[in-house]
């Protein structure tokens, strides 16, 4: 689960993970691109843009308690094919055409 232990230990826990031949997935993008297997979860940047635009939305005068309670909606599937050869991993070609990236 994300949490402040997994963001600041990302390389460790990848690292151990390929030492050990476990294929894990994570929740954020930045951990395949260390070396994970995959990864799914939601775009942080688009968080990020759409929580601008609630604080223009409040710098602007509207009270923060008026703003409906938002949740992702866009989400990434992010393959690290190195890491999958080298666990002996075949991904089917389906779930390659469905990643957002697919890391060589």
């Amino acid at each position: 689960m994300p949490d402040g232990f997994m963001f600041a230990f990302q390389a460790e826990v990848t690292a151990l993970a390929a030492r050990h031949r476990i294929p894990a997935t994570y929740f954020f993008r930045s951990f395949a691109e260390q070396g994970g297997l995959l990864s799914y979860g939601n775009d942080i940047i688009d968080n990020y843009r759409r929580a601008a635009i609630y604080a223009d939305r409040i710098l602007k005068g509207e009270k923060p308690s008026a703003l409906p309670v938002q949740s992702p909606v866009k989400f990434e599937l992010v393959i690290n094919r190195k890491t999958a050869n080298a666990l002996g991993l075949d991904v089917p070609p389906s779930l390659l055409d469905r990643a957002n990236e697919v890391i060589e």
